[in-house]
């Protein structure tokens, strides 16, 4: 994985939305499009909750997190299957924006 593709990433983001984004604002549209439409303003736990989402989401295919099942309100619910690797902030970023870029090309976004 890269993060060749993270301007990229961003730019999509911000033609999107009309604001720069940064790695939260990223996980928060993935939480967005994996929870589908929302028809009402989120608290700000939602929002945390959608980022959360989107963590387990692009972290699940290398097998760290799978779905166990949907809570009523159609939220999955995620099941760790196996620890994250000790990573120090600055290789937690890159993780994570590696993640992301592989999102958004799956996706067919960027």
């Amino acid at each position: 994985m890269t993060i060749d593709n993270w301007p990229k990433v961003e730019a999509f983001i911000e033609k999107r939305f009309d604001k720069k984004p940064d790695l939260k604002a990223a996980l928060f549209v993935i939480g967005m499009r994996e929870l589908g439409s929302v028809q009402r303003k989120l608290t700000k736990e939602e929002k945390q909750d959608l980022m959360n989402l989107a963590f387990c989401k692009i972290c699940s295919v290398d097998g760290y997190f799978r779905v166990d099942e949907m809570d009523a309100d159609g939220w999955p619910i995620w099941k760790q299957v196996k620890p994250l690797p000790k990573m120090s902030a600055k290789e937690q970023e890159q993780f994570l924006k590696e993640h992301v870029v592989t999102y958004f090309e799956t996706e067919e976004l960027i």
